[in-house]
């Protein structure tokens, strides 16, 4: 039984989650697509290493996951809304001081403001404004709303450059700063900072009072306090969410340069395309078609399967075989998108309604920690396990073989923890 919510007849949630849909495209527009494309500016502009930016880029995940942690807390005393705007105005300013940082020492104190201002709007933030609206349409709504960081990516890895070269890196980035501000703070005025209950609605826009749906396994039990870190199915789901997605940034971080080589810069430009587009497809299938009462664990170990078989067809393609290139990167795109989606809707099912904020914000930040390390770790792969002599430049088998050992390595943290779903 459904309630016609407002004077449309449309459910409040949906524009709420449409609103998370726009954070989400300024907060990995800024907070995650950004940095990259700042690394290669500031080392042509300043003359520092890629080390050392590189450094300050992980310094920016590294706060990001700190604050990621303790969402729950920042929300309950600043709000939803008003902690969402704060963090819009700090990766704003943070990205600013990236702009002018004339000393290493201004660049990492920028680093640390762009981090805490990322937090607001990360993986663990999108999950806390969707799931007060939504229970059984919970897959569909954080798909759609966590496909504005994809799209945040197709906008603005051009944008940055685009802007930059046009206006500066200073202007670029207070002018795109400042648009992230304005945003944000409206549609966290408008919607995040109305609840269902203030509105007399109930989750998926059924009538108040009725009875609500519980997906909840029943194995489910509170874990408050250090309880929560023993627990084999939350070292498990925040285990694979981080191997998961250590395999998935240290690969796609490398995959353009290694493309280049068999498909030349404007093919490999519509290949790592590619890869967002079979993300959102990936995402938004399993959002709106999987069965309330599916697996998820199992759901989840699909999607990293895909994606090593995809780092397996680019190994087999030796740098060179189009083909297995392409197949390569549908595989590992239709996975892409659900290594950040389905931990949380794991822990929908696997943890007592409470406790799931928390479980999303600490898998979020375990995950965000783990990932800051990947690039750097790949890159070392690569220059410690050079193509051998005669092979293509795009081979890099070592780095293929390792982000299939991750993806490997997260599947069996998911497996392990459906034993604790069963106890």
């Amino acid at each position: 039984m459904r309630a016609s919510t407002t004077s449309s007849g449309t459910f409040f949630g949906w524009r709420v989650t449409g609103g998370a849909f726009v954070l989400a495209v300024f907060g990995w527009g800024l907070g995650f697509y950004g940095p990259p494309v700042f690394l290669g500016v500031l080392h042509a502009t300043r003359g520092w290493s890629l080390g050392l930016i590189s450094a300050a880029i992980t310094l920016h995940y590294l706060m990001g996951a700190a604050l990621a942690a303790r969402l729950p807390i920042l929300h309950a005393r600043f709000g939803l809304a008003r902690f969402t705007q704060i963090g819009a105005l700090a990766l704003a300013l943070g990205l600013v001081g990236w702009a002018l940082a004339a000393e290493p020492w201004q660049l990492f104190l920028a680093a640390a403001v762009s981090g805490a201002g990322w937090s607001a709007t990360s993986a663990a933030a999108i999950n806390a404004i969707i799931a007060p609206w939504f229970v059984r349409a919970r897959p569909a709504a954080l798909g759609m709303a966590y496909n504005g960081g994809s799209v945040g990516g197709i906008l603005f890895s051009p944008l940055w450059v685009a802007a930059i070269g046009f206006l500066g890196f200073p202007l670029a980035a207070a002018t795109i700063g400042l648009t992230a501000i304005l945003t944000v703070w409206i549609i966290s005025a408008t919607l995040f900072a109305r609840t269902p209950q203030q509105m007399g609605l109930a989750p998926d826009g059924d009538v108040q009072g009725t009875t609500p749906t519980n997906i909840t396994s029943p194995h489910a039990r509170p874990l408050p306090g250090a309880l929560l870190w023993r627990d084999r199915a939350f070292l498990t789901l925040a285990a694979g969410m981080a191997l998961g997605l250590f395999a998935q940034l240290g690969l796609i971080t490398h995959l353009f340069s290694l493309l280049l080589p068999a498909l030349g810069p404007q093919r490999a430009g519509f290949a790592m395309a590619l890869v967002t587009v079979m993300a959102v497809g990936g995402r938004t299938l399993i959002g709106w078609f999987m069965p309330i009462g599916a697996d998820r664990r199992i759901v989840g170990c699909i999607g990293y399967g895909l994606q090593l078989a995809g780092s397996l067809a680019f190994f087999a393609a030796g740098g060179s075989s189009i083909p297995l290139l392409l197949t390569g990167i549908v595989l590992f795109g239709i996975g892409f998108g659900n290594a950040t989606s389905m931990p949380p809707l794991i822990a929908q099912v696997e943890f007592v309604k409470e406790e799931v904020i928390r479980v999303v914000a600490l898998i979020v930040a375990v995950g965000q920690a783990t990932y800051a390390f990947a690039p750097a770790a790949f890159g070392l792969i690569r220059e410690l396990m050079p193509p051998t002599e005669g092979a293509s430049a795009g081979a890099a088998p070592w780095v293929f073989i390792a982000a299939a050992v991750f993806q490997g390595l997260a599947i069996a943290a998911m497996l392990a923890g459906r034993k604790a779903g069963s106890r």
